[in-house]
């Protein structure tokens, strides 16, 4: 069971996802009838039953019921759950903020299911529809470009600083000795730290046969060296905000990952997989230099690994706190102060805050931009389904204007991958030649052009490289050369056999390095369409010939640097 109720005393023990089993008391409450009932709605809410999935979530829900509990006991209701009456409800939530109802309401509801004890009317109301409305807010804005570039130079600069400085220390430590018997030097000191873990003064003060005061007194400090070798919640900040803003991880899917979620895909790339609340497991193929952050943050952390708990040392984001391992939290009052302390400004001039959703805004913004589109973008956080289903209803005529468009394209791209590609040494296909040309509006000049291979371009001939299919009307078109796979301009000849066969090479190396997922939304449907309906139009000698010139790497393919396979 993911969470279950403790009588004796009032407690839930839960196993979230990712995370270990623990204990979350609730403690001696006014009624405990009331209490228990909701706690068992509580636990009965838990993932993957209901909402609730993060710690953070609980002990919300754990501060709504001990309200919830002191107000109606304040009220004078004394009785359990099934004792419940509207006007008493209905009086608690008419004062109570809607986060506070819709809580409530969860433990409630997840209470009667598994119980059936609520009164019916109470059921009913329960059910019913929320009496307070939720605060909608505006959508979180991406970070400018100047306070973009601030933030990550920062942190690139403190990563190599602090990496630099673990290394230095390290290194000396494998150079030292024994203090005791050594002497108190930098070198002995962080070799005994290795050996003694994130400790504190005490146990170094006993090691060295000294009283504290007079080790404190004689030496003083060790706080420098010991953070030194063990990271602390400081340290892992400027990782974790690299890692955010290079690949746009949702929040919960970073903080909760573990050593075994990583693992490499190539030479020099990771496969990471991570647990996303509202999608359950996802994974993605990190870039080059994401690989070495992270590889780096685990490597500096190796050290205070060999002294955590079992329980911890899978944890990714480990770092040292009060002397002791304990897993990273990056809570919101940590990032400000790590902020504060190095005096980020916004382009305003006043304080830069760092919001882990908004850096993922910022990321999925850039993202939209690198590649010209003609999709309107609406809202950066949202994904072309929530889009749809939030604006499809346009209020003004330039919002329809822009629906419109965007359905257009949208058809328009259907049928241009429902049909038929056109492969001219193949006699169905010459016999369509001049249909097709028709419908191309091409006359003898341009047609003998394509034919002749003036017009050639990497895979197929094009018909009309300014037609705007892919980028702005009138301009070169800037697709990639896969795109040609499916576009109605195009026209494959015997001569683009060993460019096809190059393409399709290619697809199969990224087919082994990709997620089955990703591979599937960005390539699938060129290679199915070059394998089952181009490639078999050439006869087979021709396809063996061309076979021969390919060597399977991604030097034969214009490809850029991020394209590269792994």
């Amino acid at each position: 069971m993911p969470a279950e109720v403790i009588r004796e005393p009032l407690a839930l023990r839960l196993s979230l996802p990712g995370l270990d089993p623990y204990v979350v008391e609730l403690g001696v409450l006014a009624n405990p009838l009331l209490a228990s009932d909701l706690a068992e709605g509580l636990a009965a809410a838990v993932h993957p039953h209901g909402p609730i999935g993060k710690p953070s979530t609980v002990r919300a829900f754990v501060s709504t019921l001990r309200r919830m509990v002191r107000e109606l006991a304040l009220a004078g209701f004394t009785g359990s759950a099934a004792e419940l009456t509207r006007p008493v409800l209905g009086q608690f939530w008419l004062r109570s903020h809607y986060l506070v109802e819709y809580r409530t309401r969860t433990m409630l509801r997840a209470f009667d299911q598994s119980r059936q004890r609520l009164a019916e009317p109470v059921r009913q109301m329960v059910f019913g529809t929320n009496y307070k409305r939720p605060v909608i807010n505006g959508p979180l804005e991406p970070y400018t470009p100047g306070e973009w570039n601030r933030l990550i130079d920062l942190c690139r600069a403190e990563v190599r600083e602090i990496w630099d400085n673990h290394r230095r220390v390290v290194a000396l430590a494998e150079g030292g000795q024994d203090p005791a018997v050594g002497g108190w030097s930098e070198a002995n000191a962080a070799w005994l730290l290795t050996r003694m873990g994130p400790v504190s003064r005490v146990p170094v003060a006993q090691h060295m046969a000294m009283t504290l005061p007079a080790f404190t007194g004689r030496i003083g400090s060790i706080a420098r060296i010991r953070e030194a070798l063990f990271p602390t919640h400081m340290h892992s900040i400027p990782y974790l905000v690299l890692l955010t803003a290079w690949t746009g991880i949702v929040p919960d899917g970073l903080s909760g990952l573990r050593t075994d979620d990583v693992r490499w895909s190539g030479r020099q790339a990771m496969l990471l997989s991570y647990t996303k609340g509202r999608t359950a497991q996802e994974s993605l193929v990190l870039s080059a230099r994401t690989s070495r952050v992270l590889e780096q943050w685990i490597e500096h952390s190796s050290l205070l690994r060999k002294h955590a708990p079992a329980p911890l040392a899978g944890r990714v984001w480990l770092v040292s706190t009060h002397c002791e391992p304990t897993a990273a939290t990056f809570a919101d009052y940590a990032l400000r102060s790590w902020a504060k302390q190095r005096e980020l400004t916004a382009d305003g001039g006043g304080r830069l805050w760092i919001d882990r959703r908004r850096l993922r805004t910022t990321y999925i913004a850039q993202r939209g931009q690198r590649g010209w589109s003609l999709r309107a973008t609406i809202d950066p956080n949202h994904s072309p389904q929530v889009e749809g289903d939030h604006y499809l209803s346009a209020a003004t005529p330039a919002q329809r204007a822009v629906v419109e468009e965007i359905i257009s394209d949208a058809q328009g791209d259907l049928l241009r991958r429902a049909s038929a590609p056109l492969v001219v040494d193949d006699a169905t296909a010459a016999a369509r030649l001049p249909e097709e040309v028709q419908r191309l509006g091409l006359g003898q000049g341009p047609l003998t052009e394509l034919l002749s291979g003036e017009r050639d371009v990497f895979t197929a001939a094009c018909a009309d490289q300014l037609a705007g299919l892919h980028g702005p009307k009138g301009k070169p078109c800037p697709a990639r050369p896969w795109v040609c796979l499916l576009c109605p301009l195009a026209l494959f000849a015997p001569r683009h056999l060993p460019n096809l066969l190059r393409l399709k090479a290619y697809f199969a190396r990224q087919f082994r390095a990709m997620p089955r997922e990703h591979f599937a939304a960005t390539f699938a449907p060129y290679a199915r369409r070059l394998s089952s309906q181009i490639l078999p139009r050439f006869p087979d000698g021709a396809i063996a010939a061309a076979q021969d010139l390919v060597v399977d790497r991604d030097e034969e393919l214009p490809l850029r640097a991020e394209e590269m396979t792994p």
